[in-house]
């Protein structure tokens, strides 16, 4: 049952269910320098997506909910019921989770925080309470190292058949997308197309910095932010945030959380200092990115704590390894938009390419030589060589911060 207080609910905003998406990512080039908001990461939009469908909950007449249910069928007993109400002191909208029917309760740090921080969100914009909403979340095959089959014949998402927390994740950033598409789900369902739509700049602005709140305080930590701005905006060339933009928001619940978080999203006084420059790298026509999964993982954290630690101990080593890499990075950019502004055909049209994924590559691994940190593995390093060697192939990295180990990608030319 939703909690006995809670507001009556205001008429349903959309009468359809109404389907969003955003796409996984991955970092090409600037693994570990995304980090520091002194570099910048190209990362990559890929075509596997989180789908978040909303619809609203029928009730019969005289009936009043204050709940919103989430399902991912492609999971066993993956589904989630929460109560929502309105708190005091404008501390926004505060999540209770209940129990789905006769369904263990399981939490889901990811859904429960981008929901409250969603709605308080949207508390400060409505004048009245919130409908009853429920959402269906599906993901692409690739997010996923398990086996599974088709949900219908019809169907491309497959039905894994195992727990959530049992799924094998592929590395391609489905926290974020999930996140991102969730809170743009909301966002679009209960606003008027007028307050916010996802077509225009100013929607993706407030979809980018509520998720990338959302998202950060679901990891307990204020990461990156990478993998969020490749989820709004797709493939582009990142340099994060400040990490100290985050502090000063108050707690979920607090007295003026939610109207410190509006002003944080909506951002009127222009604080966020993310930069995110989707003009700077395009793909080459005729090339394709393919990953592929060896489907063992790595510690990230412990990766990255390690790095870092070794960073600040040997500074000027570092700074100039780092410096190298950052410009590697921006040459590795400017030559795929070069390329793909180019039609030019023939013998050794991909030569530039290669030789800056061959020299980023190198300095990767003399970054793990020094710190300590596999970063590429000898193994990879054998399997990205060989790989190196097909007819056709120009190249390939170990992607990320150290984030995965779980995948490696090349590109290859494709066939008009």
């Amino acid at each position: 049952m939703p909690p006995s207080n809670a507001p009556p609910t205001s008429p349903n905003p959309r009468p359809d269910p109404l389907p969003v998406s955003a796409p996984g990512k991955v970092l090409v080039a600037g693994g570990y320098l995304v980090l520091d908001r002194a570099f910048n990461g190209l990362v990559f939009g890929l075509d596997a997506r989180i789908h978040v469908e909303i619809e609203p909950i029928r009730t019969k007449s005289g009936v009043s909910l204050s709940e919103i249910m989430v399902r991912s069928p492609q999971f066993r007993d993956a589904a989630w019921e929460y109560g929502y109400r309105l708190t005091e002191g404008e501390g926004g909208i505060a999540v209770t989770q209940l129990r789905a029917s006769s369904l263990p309760l399981s939490s889901n740090p990811f859904i429960e925080t981008a929901l409250t921080y969603t709605l308080s969100y949207l508390s400060t914009h409505l004048s009245t309470a919130l409908s009853p909403s429920s959402l269906s979340i599906l993901a692409s095959q690739p997010y996923y190292s398990n086996p599974g089959k088709p949900i219908t014949s019809s169907s491309p998402f497959l039905n894994f058949d195992v727990a959530l927390s049992s799924a094998h994740k592929t590395g391609l950033g489905s926290s974020a997308a999930l996140v991102t598409a969730f809170t743009a789900a909301l966002l679009s369902y209960y606003l008027p197309s007028s307050v916010f739509s996802l077509e225009s700049e100013d929607g993706k602005r407030v979809l980018h910095n509520l998720a990338q709140v959302a998202h950060c305080a679901a990891q307990g930590k204020v990461g990156s932010g990478f993998d969020v701005a490749s989820a709004v905006y797709g493939s582009c060339v990142y340099r994060r945030f400040t990490p100290s933009l985050l502090s000063s928001l108050p707690s979920p619940g607090t007295p003026k959380f939610a109207t410190a978080l509006r002003a944080l999203v909506d951002d009127k006084e222009n604080t966020w200092d993310v930069d995110i420059a989707k003009a700077s790298v395009r793909m080459p026509a005729g090339l394709r990115l393919v990953m592929c999964d060896v489907d063992c993982g790595s510690q990230t954290p412990g990766m990255v704590k390690k790095v870092l630690a070794w960073r600040e101990a040997n500074r000027d080593v570092a700074d100039s390894l780092w410096s190298k890499l950052q410009e590697g990075n921006e040459g590795l950019a400017r030559e795929l938009t070069r390329l793909a502004s180019d039609d030019a055909q023939g013998e050794g049209r991909y030569d530039g390419l290669k030789g800056y994924i061959e020299g980023n590559r190198k300095l990767i691994r003399e970054m793990g030589e020094l710190s300590g940190v596999p970063i590429e593995p000898a193994q990879q390093t054998r399997l990205l060589d060989a790989l190196t060697e097909i007819e056709g192939v120009v190249g390939g990295v170990v992607p990320g911060a150290g984030v995965t180990m779980r995948l490696f990608c090349w590109w290859r030319i494709g066939r008009r």
